[in-house]
């Protein structure tokens, strides 16, 4: 099954705005979702960048979303557990920090596709906060309901 991932910041395919990335206010934007299964038991975020030299930049990593969660507001904390939405924690991202941390490709790279990922999982991770993508990756295998792809770009 698909999820449909939507951002009133930006359309799929389009620039992600200056406010959500590092030359910015380097906030999340805010993401809405629809299709989430009836089976979900929870959900999870996987923001990457795989135009990054020299491979995959992970810009965000969240897990432990409520599955009645349809989206999350702008600005979520860089803090380990969240409130809103509650129970919800964050993972390292590729700074080696928790939290969300926007486009700042280097310049005169190109444009980059900045992946905002959810997934619709049929059991709960039993992962505390700061796991990496690739544990979040592996914990969620064979237990994926349904996922969508929301994909913003920026260059510099």
């Amino acid at each position: 099954m698909k999820l449909t991932i939507t951002s009133p910041a930006f359309a799929s395919g389009q620039r992600v705005p200056k406010r959500h990335t590092g030359e910015g206010e380097d906030l999340s934007p805010a993401l809405a979702w629809v299709g989430v299964p009836p089976k979900t038991l929870e959900l999870a975020l996987i923001v990457d960048d795989p135009d990054a030299p020299p491979g995959d930049w992970v810009h965000w990593v969240m897990y432990k979303i409520p599955a009645t969660a349809v989206g999350l507001a702008e600005g979520r904390p860089r803090t380990p557990t969240l409130t809103d939405p509650a129970g919800a924690v964050q993972g390292k991202n590729s700074w080696g920090t928790v939290g969300y941390r926007g486009p700042m490709p280097p310049p005169g790279h190109g444009t980059h596709h900045y992946h905002f990922k959810v997934y619709a999982l049929d059991t709960p991770l039993s992962l505390g906060p700061g796991s990496t993508k690739a544990e979040v990756l592996a914990a969620m295998r064979g237990h994926i309901l349904a996922e969508g792809d929301l994909i913003g770009t920026y260059s510099r």
